[in-house]
């Protein structure tokens, strides 16, 4: 690989010698690549990452998913700890805790659009609480993982041993829509990290569709179909629609992202604003600390009473704010 991006490079060191510059590009080279492949970033097929792949792969073997003629039965769910315990022994030898933190993101409605894990317990909030330990959740898989793993055992997929050569585990998990477009990834690697928001699954299947039937498809005839991301747990996009589709052809880019709220009248001409929406990433912890800091703001380190802008900011929410 390094050889094709640096043509410069021999083919071969001499065997007398090596020079420390082209080794230290070779290997690290290689273990950016390892990296990217094998650990940070999802695979553009599946979307899922290794250690993400090998918890539902392994979930999927302990009978953990949907079965019947519909797949309308659900298994009953065991222990996260069963899960971490298997995945570790069989598929992924790393640290329990990696495992589990990857698990539970994978359970969490505010985190991924399309949870594909069904957790039972306490599996953490959008405040920043943290999951409780393995010991006492549960899990089993959600039913939109038959979408990754119903056709697996029908040669859609390649499998390769696993890191001692005892099972074989799939290189990829047989995806019938993109769920690097349902749930987004995020993930930082060796020079590179991606950043991609969630899609809502129908306009992604119509996409897909749409692709198949004409794969010519324009620009702008795909984003009439996917016009922008759908967030987990919602929010309003305020971005202009041109700066959308900026991001979406070239890849980079940053979209705004705004909470949902709506006015709601009570008795005696009095009203309450009511948000039922906040942006991704938005803790709701957070937004009621600004409001303190706000309406009962402190003195500035080396000051002697508040400014004046804290003071008409303060008036002005207060006019406003009878409580939280």
């Amino acid at each position: 690989m390094s050889d094709i991006l640096n043509p410069e490079l021999p083919l071969s060191e001499p065997d007398d010698g090596l020079n420390l510059a082209n080794y230290a590009q070779r290997a690290y080279l290689e273990y950016a690549l390892s990296v990217v492949k094998g650990r940070a970033l999802p695979d553009v097929c599946d979307g899922q990452k290794p250690v993400q792949r090998r918890i539902l792969y392994s979930m999927d073997r302990m009978g953990l998913g949907f079965s019947g003629p519909n797949n309308n039965t659900a298994a009953r769910p065991v222990k996260s700890a069963r899960v971490v315990g298997d995945v570790l022994g069989r598929f992924h030898p790393h640290g329990d805790q990696a495992a589990y933190d990857a698990l539970v993101r994978m359970a969490q409605d505010f985190a991924q659009r399309y949870p594909l894990i069904d957790g039972q317990g306490n599996f953490g909030s959008r405040d920043g609480d943290g999951a409780a330990a393995m010991r006492y959740t549960e899990a089993r898989l959600a039913k939109i993982t038959t979408l990754l793993l119903d056709e697996i055992d029908e040669g859609t997929v390649d499998f390769v041993p696993n890191y001692d050569g005892s099972t074989v585990e799939p290189k990829q998990l047989p995806a019938r829509l993109p769920f690097n477009l349902l749930n987004g990834a995020s993930g930082i690697a060796v020079g590179l990290a991606t950043e991609i928001p969630s899609h809502n699954l129908r306009e992604v299947a119509d996409a897909c569709v749409a692709l198949i039937k004409s794969p010519k498809l324009t620009d702008d005839e795909l984003f009439a179909i996917l016009p922008g991301p759908d967030y987990p747990g919602g929010g309003q996009i305020i971005s202009p629609a041109g700066d959308i589709v900026d991001a979406y052809r070239t890849g980079r880019g940053s979209l705004k992202v705004r909470a949902r709220w709506k006015i709601e009248d009570l008795a005696r001409g009095q009203w309450q604003l009511v948000v039922t929406e906040l942006p991704p990433g938005v803790s709701t912890q957070r937004v009621l600390e600004e409001i303190e800091e706000l309406t009962n703001p402190k003195v500035k380190t080396g000051k002697k009473a508040l400014t004046q802008e804290q003071t008409q900011l303060k008036a002005s929410i207060l006019m406003v704010l009878d409580g939280v």
